[in-house]
C-alpha cells in the first residue's frame, strides 16, 4: 500500500507498531499503533488485512503521536470483530481486551499457576489476597479451591476484565478492586475482608512498593506466594520480608525460551 514506517528520530511516518495476540483456542487479536491519524488509509489498510486474513477475531488500533511507545494511556479504537479474544487455562476461560495483561506463553502459564496452587496448599477454607491480579488470572484459576479471593490491580480496564471473567466462569467467591496496591491494602481493607490465610503477590518488574512490603509485614499472613518476572527485585523484597518470614522453597519457570528471562515462584512462611 506504500504506507510509510515511523521514524523515531524524524518523528514522522504512518506505521508504528503491530501486536498479535494468539490464544491456544485459535483466536487472534491484532492491535496496530499508527503515528498519523489518516482515517482513510487506516480503514483501507484494515479492509485489506481482513480480506487476506479472514480468521482474525478482533482488530483494534490507536494513534500514538508521543515520543514513547507506551500504549496503555491511549484510546483503543475497536475496528473489526469482537471486542476481546478468549483464552482457556485448564477449565477457566478468560476474555482478553487490547490493554489486558496476560501471560504470553499459555502452556507455561498453566504450569506457573499450578505451582502457585501447589505452594499455597489450599484446602477450600482459605481467605486469599491476590495482589497485582491483572485480569484475575491467578485468582480465578485457584478460586474453586479456597473460600474467598480478594484481588487488587492498578489498571482499571484489567479489573473490568476480571469482573467479566468472574461472571463468565460463574465464580461467586471472588471480589476485585481497582487502584494502586499501596493505597488500597490498608488495615481498614483487611478488617473489611478478613485477614488473609494466603497472600499471593505478582508485581511488575519493579517489584513491590516499600509501603506494600511494610503492610505485608503488618498483615502477617501465614503464607505468602511471591511470583516474579524479575528475580533481582524479588530478592530485594524477600530480604525485607525476612524480618518476619522464612523462604521455604523457590521454583523458576521458563516462560520466555531463548531469553535470559524467567518467572520465579517463592513460598514464604511466617516465622514462629
Amino acid at each position: 500500500m506504500g504506507l510509510s514506517f515511523y521514524d523515531p528520530r524524524a518523528q514522522k511516518g504512518m506505521m508504528r507498531n503491530i501486536i498479535f495476540r494468539v490464544t491456544s483456542i485459535g483466536e487472534v487479536m491484532v492491535v496496530v499503533s499508527f503515528f498519523e491519524d489518516d482515517k482513510k488509509a487506516i480503514h483501507t489498510f484494515f479492509e485489506r488485512l481482513v480480506e487476506q486474513f479472514p480468521n482474525i477475531t478482533s482488530i483494534f488500533y490507536c494513534v500514538n503521536s508521543k515520543k514513547n511507545d507506551f500504549l496503555l494511556d491511549l484510546e483503543m479504537v475497536h475496528h473489526h470483530g469482537k471486542e476481546w479474544i478468549e483464552e482457556r487455562l485448564r477449565d477457566v476461560r478468560f476474555r482478553i481486551g487490547p490493554k489486558s495483561f496476560f501471560q504470553t506463553n499459555t502452556e507455561q502459564a498453566v504450569n506457573l499457576f499450578e505451582i502457585v496452587e501447589e505452594f499455597a496448599e489450599l484446602s477450600g477454607h482459605e481467605n486469599v489476597y491476590d495482589l497485582y491480579t491483572g485480569i484475575g488470572s491467578i485468582g480465578l484459576f485457584i478460586a474453586k479451591n479456597c473460600k474467598q479471593v480478594v484481588g487488587i490491580e492498578s489498571v482499571e480496564l484489567a479489573i473490568e476484565d476480571a469482573k467479566l471473567n468472574k461472571e463468565l466462569n460463574n465464580i461467586e467467591n471472588a471480589i476485585f478492586y481497582a487502584g494502586d496496591v499501596k493505597d488500597i491494602l490498608t488495615d481498614e481493607f483487611a478488617q473489611k475482608h478478613g485477614k488473609p490465610d494466603v497472600l499471593i503477590t505478582d508485581p511488575p518488574r519493579a517489584g513491590m512498593h516499600p509501603k506494600v512490603v511494610e503492610m505485608l509485614l503488618q498483615l502477617q499472613a501465614p503464607k505468602i506466594v511471591y511470583v516474579s518476572c524479575n528475580p533481582s527485585t524479588q530478592a530485594r523484597d524477600l530480604a525485607l520480608l525476612s524480618e518476619k518470614y522464612d523462604v521455604l522453597k523457590s521454583r523458576a519457570v521458563d516462560m520466555f525460551p531463548h531469553t535470559h528471562h524467567v518467572e520465579n515462584v517463592v513460598l514464604l512462611k511466617l516465622k514462629d
